[in-house]
Order: C-alpha cells, then sequence, then structure tokens
C-alpha cells in the first residue's frame, strides 16, 4: 500500500532542507515550514477518519517520521511527537475531540507528559499551576497535553500518587520565549509551558495511568485496532523513529560529503579500506536499528489486531526493543562522523548538525535505558517488576 503522506514529504524535501537555516537560528519550525508539513498531512496520520485522519498503520507513521527527520532533524522531531498526539486524543472524551478537531482537522497539540503541574479537585474539575519543559513544536500548536499530579490545598501530590494527563486550550497556557537554547534539535522550538491556576473541566482530563496502561482505551470502548496499542509502543514511536531517521540523515550527508573527499593521508576515502569498513558497518547497523524499531511495532500490532493482551513482559520487551534501536543508531553514526575529518565540524556542513541532533534525540527521558531493559530481564525471568520499573511501560 502507498504511504501518500510521505510521497507528499519527499515532495517537499527541497522547501524543508532550504528552511533549515531560519529554523536554527529562530529555534523553531519556520512557519512555511509547519504549513507544508500540515499540507503534506503528517500529523494526521494517527488522527481518527471521523475528523479527516488517515488512521494509518503505525508502521506507516514511524517510516513517514523518519524521513522527514533524514531531511531535517527538528522537522521529523515535531513530526514524531505531535503526530502521536491525535492518537491519544481518540481515545479522550467525545467533548474535547470536537473543541480540538471539530472545525479544523490540521489543529495541532503539543505536550509534555512530564508531571510539572499539580491539579486540584474542584466541583466539576481541577484548578491547575505548574510549569513544564521541552514543549516541541509548540508554537504551531493550538491545544497542549500536560502531565499533572492530583495534589491537595497546599499544593502537595497526594499520596498514593494520582497523574492526570490535562487537555488544555492555547488560551489556558503561556510559552516561555526564549525557554530553548539548546546544543541540537534547535528548530523544535521546545520551550517552557506555564499554567496559573486555569479551571480544567472533567472532560479534559485523562487518568494518566490509565492511558498508559490501556484501561482508558477499554473504557472508551475503541475498537479499531490502532487506538487499541499501547501506549509504550505508540508514544516512543514517533520519538525513536525521528531518532533512527536522524541517523539516517547522518549517512546520507556522511556519504556524500566522503564521495570526492581526500584523506588526511592523500588517499582518496573511496581507495581507504578502513573508512569503507566503518561506513559499510555504520550502514548496516542503522538500518538494522531501523527495522528492529520497525518489526517491533509490527509484532505488536498483530497482537492486538488478533485480539490478545499484551501483557506487560511483552510491553517491557519492545520498550526494550525501541530503546536499543535508538542507541545503536545514533552510536553507529558516531562511526560516520568520526570519520569524516576536520571540516566535518564547520557549521555550513549539514554533516554536523544532523549529528548533533541525533545526540539531543538520545536525552529523551523516553530513551533511558537502565529501568526499561531492567524491567525486560526481570520479566523474562518470571517475576512481575513493580515501582519505578513500570514508569513509561
Amino acid at each position: 500500500m502507498s504511504n501518500r503522506v510521505l510521497d507528499n514529504i519527499v515532495a517537499i524535501a527541497d522547501d524543508i532542507r532550504a528552511q533549515a537555516d531560519e529554523a536554527e537560528s529562530i529555534g523553531r519550525l519556520p512557519d512555511e515550514m509547519a504549513k507544508g508539513m500540515k499540507h503534506a498531512g503528517v500529523i494526521r496520520m494517527l488522527a481518527r477518519k471521523k475528523y479527516d485522519g488517515f488512521e494509518s498503520h503505525p508502521r506507516e507513521f514511524a517510516e513517514t517520521v523518519m524521513k522527514t527527520a533524514s531531511i531535517y532533524g527538528s522537522a521529523g522531531w515535531v513530526a514524531g511527537i505531535v503526530g502521536v498526539h491525535p492518537w491519544q486524543l481518540a481515545m479522550a472524551d467525545p467533548r474535547v475531540q470536537e473543541e480540538v478537531l471539530g472545525t479544523d482537522s490540521d489543529t495541532w497539540q503539543a505536550s509534555p507528559y512530564m508531571p510539572g503541574g499539580i491539579a486540584l479537585p474542584v466541583d466539576g474539575g481541577y484548578i491547575m499551576s505548574g510549569r513544564w519543559q521541552f514543549s516541541s513544536g509548540t508554537d504551531h500548536c493550538d491545544w497542549i497535553f500536560l502531565g499533572a499530579m492530583v495534589g491537595d490545598k497546599e499544593g502537595k501530590p497526594l499520596m498514593p500518587p494520582q497523574s492526570l494527563h490535562v487537555i488544555l486550550p492555547r488560551a489556558d497556557y503561556e510559552i516561555v520565549p526564549d525557554s530553548w537554547d539548546v546544543v541540537g534539535l534547535r528548530g523544535t522550538g521546545s520551550k517552557d509551558i506555564i499554567v496559573k491556576e486555569k479551571f480544567i473541566p472533567d472532560y479534559r482530563v485523562m487518568d494518566g495511568n490509565g492511558v498508559i496502561d490501556g484501561t482508558v482505551a477499554k473504557n472508551y470502548g475503541v475498537t479499531e485496532t490502532l487506538y487499541k496499542m499501547p501506549w509504550s509502543t505508540m508514544f516512543p514511536l514517533g520519538i525513536t523513529s525521528a531518532t533512527i531517521g536522524i541517523a539516517e540523515g547522518v549517512l546520507a550527508a556522511g556519504i556524500a560529503y566522503q564521495r570526492e573527499r581526500i584523506g588526511a593521508t592523500g588517499t582518496a576515502i573511496k581507495d581507504d579500506p578502513y573508512t569503507l569498513y566503518s561506513l559499510g558497518e555504520a550502514a548496516a547497523e542503522i538500518d538494522a536499528a531501523r527495522q528492529q524499531l520497525l518489526g517491533n511495532v509490527d509484532r505488536i500490532w498483530d497482537l492486538v489486531d488478533a485480539g490478545k493482551e499484551v501483557d506487560f513482559a511483552q510491553r517491557a520487551e519492545g520498550r526494550r526493543n525501541q530503546t536499543r534501536a535508538a542507541w545503536r543508531a545514533v552510536r553507529a553514526a558516531d562511526e560516520i562522523f568520526d570519520r569524516s575529518g576536520g571540516n566535518a565540524l564547520r557549521m555550513d556542513n549539514p554533516l554536523q548538525r544532523f549529528w548533533r541532533d541525533a545526540h539531543a534525540g538520545l536525552h529523551h527521558a523516553i530513551h533511558v535505558t537502565n529501568t526499561v531493559y531492567h524491567a525486560a530481564a526481570l520479566s523474562s525471568l518470571g517475576p512481575d517488576p513493580q515501582g519505578p520499573l513500570r514508569v513509561m511501560i
């Protein structure tokens, strides 16, 4: 089946590349780049058909994000993160779905989900305040998902913790200017968000733990395989796809740069067996990372599509494979960059930007390996991991 959105992205690749320097300078996607991505439909891939979404297979979404990121890392990153939000919105109260997408199916939604706010229960909803970091693509979004903890009147989280995913319109939060000055993924505009004592009606609030363990989807009664997919498969998918796509960008830029390059010893790279070996090995590793991620999402999809339960051990195994795919791709990208000589460091060489962006991608919390590997290994031995080992799985 043809992926028409991927074809649309390929068609505007030159436009995206041409605006990359501007994005790096202003610290967000230029308006024209965001407009082109909207027209391409990348953010509608996981949205419901009811709102002119495509309900695409997650593999197609991942492939499209990878391609976008291989053209310009920050564009792919925004596509991967913002593109997942319509998937979660499909499990929210119909009233908020209508508010967000009812009049404009191209309305983008930002995040983050980290619990940077405290929500105090009141009649009909919550009063919430807080500050959040890393809201990628937020300048182009009119709604946002924010993570919060249910709190008491003193502003302290209740115990045991109760996490929420809260949906707010643009009028209810502040984007902090100049809060995104970083070494990589500069064009993502991942700025800070502030909310000050805003009322959130109940229907705009989702149970955070229920989103992650699938309870929300079950209670909502979704029937489509896409919306029964585990959060631990879908949310990381866009982020890791972008990271692998950026590594593919390193590979493409590295090959283009090395094609006519003469090494420090006066030998053409085409005649240097050591560099060629490293390029070949790195290319294989990046492709292996790509196939590992896509194979993982296919495996989970097939389980869900067959009506089978995806248990914690399977979710943990999926997260293990997803995080490993990101790390192996970036480590392979290092091999390419490290063998590209001093001129690879120059700011007019796109290779250095892809390399910086790849490393920035690994810094997302979804790519932290320690508890994920621990949980996957422990599950394989029989015990059911608890506490921190269940976070984001």
